[in-house]
């Protein structure tokens, strides 16, 4: 079951692609909704390291494909699974979708890293379209667990 299971979380933020895409490859901007800090910028082929400094959280992405303004192919989480970026124009903004697949789970478990993927991912969004078309950064990653 896990080989076909996939999460999928969406948004149109009302910005230029090549903004929005650049929000995701450059860490000075994903920090402002996302991590609180990063090894460097996404770049093909490489190993970044995000970190969440306030749950003593670090993860490895290996940055496996990009397609300027359309497509980010990532690696990551222990253990890992498959991320992509993807990134469409549309009439209002763009259109990102963020897919994770590859999972090793199964059962409960499977169901419980699909319910965390979906909820991580759509808090991602909802910060960067708060970010990018207010300039607010809603602390959302931060305040998820503030128990932790």
């Amino acid at each position: 079951m896990s080989q076909n299971a996939y999460v999928e979380a969406q948004m149109l933020i009302r910005k230029p692609i090549e903004e929005v895409f650049e929000a995701f490859i450059d860490p000075e901007i994903t920090t402002n909704f996302w991590f609180t800090k990063s090894s460097g910028k996404l770049e093909e082929g490489k190993t970044i390291v995000w970190e969440w400094e306030m749950y003593s959280v670090r993860n490895e992405v290996s940055v496996h494909q990009i397609i300027p303004n359309q497509l980010i192919k990532t690696a990551w989480g222990n253990p890992s699974t498959k991320v992509d970026y993807e990134f469409k124009k549309m009439e209002k903004g763009t259109l990102i979708v963020i897919k994770s697949y590859g999972f090793s789970q199964d059962g409960e478990d499977l169901l419980k890293v699909i319910n965390d993927n979906t909820g991580g991912f759509t808090t991602v969004l909802d910060g960067c379209k708060a970010y990018l078309e207010h300039g607010i950064n809603l602390r959302l990653i931060e305040d998820k667990f503030p128990n932790k």
